[in-house]
Order: structure tokens, then sequence, then C-alpha cells
């Protein structure tokens, strides 16, 4: 599905690109895990006939367009700003799910659906009663995307390019990720990066730090991720060798709140809690499409941080990503 050229005569607030995935959520209990051999908390990734077999036996759960930029974005169109997605799907039944449901949400999303080769990137999440999600993935297509794959009349037209750390795995899009930072620093815009995963942090640990030195106006992590970016000992010390790499960086801390840090001040922003956690899933995400709804809306850094933070403090009491209740309403009420 796609949108008229029209709707760019106005800037885009955020256009991401990252993995194109549908989240599929199944609530088990701690039994489940066991007996399946799944670390609680854990991301494993699939080969394409054991993503089948786990589809077929759980395709009933709730589906979901996902993959962690794609959740930011929805999260930022659901708050009211515009938002467009870059990622790919295969032409299958899943691809067509993820499309209709990111179209849904208000997303530009352009990509075409890629007529052979693997199918569409799923993700089978696994919520236990205590809110934890332990995830089985297969990436099929969405680690397909390449410089080509670009719609830069996107790019060219958002305040903020927004990358997903996981791609980083596949060379291809290493040189998308690359282009569009070129294309949206010439066009006036700037680059925001989400680390996305402490593991994908030790795997990459050199050129992500190359990449945020050199490209990235705007850092997502969470304190595993930025400590592991580091190498440091304490969060603190992390915190010491982020300054002045980037413009702003934004560190989640679960039930510490989270951390804004720009070259002038250091501030902290109380988490928001709205009832009890059921799923974690997307929380981080959403935070990071709160804070740059806000930010693209011109608010100061730690309104910015405090949006994000009632984002998240709401996803989590539901199940799934996508949210249940009026965002904009919950801000206005609690900001």
């Amino acid at each position: 599905m796609s949108f008229s050229k029209s709707y760019l005569s106005t800037k885009l607030d955020v256009v991401g690109i990252g993995n194109a995935i549908v989240d599929i959520l199944i609530q088990v209990d701690d039994s489940f895990l066991k007996e399946n051999n799944l670390k609680k908390g854990s991301m494993a990734l699939l080969d394409e006939q054991k993503a089948k077999d786990l589809y077929y036996k759980f395709s009933a759960g709730l589906k979901t367009s996902g993959g962690s930029a794609a959740n930011t974005l929805t999260g930022i169109a659901q708050l009211g700003g515009k938002s467009g997605f870059i990622g790919r799907v295969r032409n299958d039944e899943l691809g067509k799910t993820f499309s209709k449901d990111i179209y849904n949400s208000g997303t530009i999303f352009n990509t075409p659906a890629s007529e052979e080769g693997p199918s569409t990137a799923r993700c089978m999440i696994f919520i236990t009663p205590d809110a934890q999600r332990t995830m089985c993935t297969y990436l099929g297509a969405s680690v397909l995307i390449e410089p080509e794959d670009l719609d830069f009349s996107l790019v060219e037209n958002s305040k903020v390019v927004y990358l997903e750390g996981y791609l980083w795995d596949n060379s291809a899009a290493k040189r998308a990720f690359i282009k569009a930072a070129e294309v949206a620093k010439a066009s006036g815009g700037e680059v925001a990066l989400s680390l996305s995963d402490p593991f994908c942090v030790d795997r990459h640990r050199e050129s992500f730090t190359e990449l945020v030195t050199e490209y990235i106006d705007i850092l997502f992590a969470n304190e595993s991720e930025i400590i592991s970016l580091y190498q440091s000992h304490t969060f603190e010390n992390a915190l010491n060798e982020l300054k002045n790499k980037c413009k702003i960086s934004a560190i989640t801390r679960g039930d510490k709140g989270s951390v804004i840090l720009s070259k002038e001040d250091i501030i902290n922003i109380n988490p928001y809690s709205f009832g009890k956690a059921i799923d974690t899933t997307g929380a981080g995400d959403i935070y990071a499409g709160g804070f740059l709804y806000g930010y693209t809306s011109g608010k100061d850094l730690k309104q910015c941080g405090k949006i994000g933070s009632i984002c998240a403090g709401q996803i989590v009491t539901q199940l799934g990503p996508r949210s249940n209740t009026n965002l904009l309403e919950l801000i206005t009420n609690n900001l």
C-alpha cells in the first residue's frame, strides 16, 4: 500500500529504516519455555523451516506489524505525527499483513514487496505472566534492504531519519544506512539511531562507535547497550564516554526511568506507571517514538523524555506494541 506524493507537500516528522517483521504474540506460562528449551527474555534466530513450523502451530496469536523501527514510527503516527517507514517484505500472506497494519496506523510505507527469495520476517513473542518476552525470530526478507530500495523523497522530506541497529548485521543494509544519513544531512535533516540490542552492539562495537561519532545526532539505547558500546564498568562511566559524541542521547533504565544527555546538560526522567506490566514488547520503541514526536514538535528535552516515558509506561500494561489508549490524551493529562 502507498500514499500519494501529495502527502509530502509538508515535511514529514520522522522516516525510519528497519526490519519489517510481523510480530505474533502468544501468552504462555513458564513451563512452556522449559519444555521448548527457551531461555526467558532471550531472542533466538530461526531458519525458515523452523519459522514455518512455529507459525503453523501459533498462527492464531495476535499479529501486528513489528520490528523496532516500525514500532517507533507507528507510535509517532498514533500521536498525530507524520511518519514513514522503509523496509522489505515478501509478497506473501504475512507481507500483506504487515503492509495493511502499518498502513492503517497512518505511517507511509512504499517499499515494493519482493516477488522472490525469503518469505516475510516474523517474530514469535512468547509472553509469560511476569510480562517478560521471549522471542524466536526469522529475519527472512527484512534483511534484504539495499540502497536502491530507499525512497529518497521520504528521506529528503523528513526532519529526522531513524535507523534501527538490528539491520547493521547486513552489509547492504549498512550501505543503505550511510546513504540515508548522507541524504538526510544534505537535506538539512537529522539522523537518529537505536542501538537495538546489547548483543548487536557486541557484534559491531567498532563500527557503531564510528557511526555514532560521524553521523548520529540523536542516539537511543538502554543501559545495557550503552555500557556494552563503551565497555564501561558502570552506567556513569558510559555516560562520560558518550558525552559530546552526539547532539542528544536518550538512555532508558527500566524502572529507574531514563536519562537525557546533551552537550549542555544531563536530565533525569522519572518512569510513569499506569497499571500492572503484562508485556514489555515495544516499550523502548514507543519511548523513542514519544521522544521524537516531542522533539519534532519543538518540545524541550525534558518534555520529550517525559512524553517517551508516558508512552512506555502505558504500552507495558497491554498486549502488543500498538497502544489501545489515546496517547495524546494520556500525555495531556500527565505531562
